[in-house]
């Protein structure tokens, strides 16, 4: 038995977050991180893994990668990715992290929805880390991440009655109750 964290020990509650909870907790550990791994599909099928920097806009993501970079091209290929982000571990009493699957777009210079994922992803900050000029915005690729699916864990959530593993699905266009398609 952990003397610490006594609620780490089984058995473990099944009960699910609800859906306002468990998107408040997603954007929480979104926020509180910028550092994910991005998975894509490459050419022959292969796994591409990098670690990449992102900044959220609710459950979305917004990236600038290396234009003409692998990872680039399988996502133009192929939309499909997933992305993963945790925090500090520290033992069991501490794992939190989620992992998304979803679609990935890349949004060219000035293209609808450029300007929102610039806005978000903070390019004057990212240019001024670089020593870059930041009168104007980087003219470059965004890529827009939007999840279909993400699963989150958060041990802690044993202590508050709430199963460790929890789902989020995208809702159906039209559905009330937050995201939609």
């Amino acid at each position: 038995m952990s003397t610490a964290y006594p609620w780490v020990e089984p058995p473990w509650p099944n009960k699910p977050l609800p859906r306002e909870e468990l998107e408040d907790r997603i954007q929480q550990l979104l926020g509180a991180h910028n550092m994910c791994v991005l998975a894509t599909v490459g050419a022959g099928g292969q796994p591409i893994a990098s670690p990449i920097e992102y900044h959220a806009d609710g459950l979305e993501l917004y990236l600038l990668p290396d234009p003409g970079t692998p990872k680039v091209r399988a996502m133009q290929a192929d939309p499909r990715v997933s992305v993963a982000v945790h925090g500090a571990y520290h033992g069991w009493h501490s794992a939190r992290g989620l992992q998304i699957f979803g679609r990935a777009s890349i949004i060219e210079p000035h293209a609808p929805g450029w300007e929102r994922g610039m806005q978000v992803f903070r390019w004057y900050e990212w240019m001024r880390d670089l020593g870059m000029d930041a009168s104007k915005p980087f003219e470059r690729q965004v890529c827009r991440i939007v999840p279909d699916r993400i699963l989150y864990t958060e041990t802690w959530l044993w202590k508050q009655g709430y199963c460790a593993k929890q789902r989020w699905e995208r809702l159906p266009a039209g559905t009330s109750g937050g995201e939609g398609g």
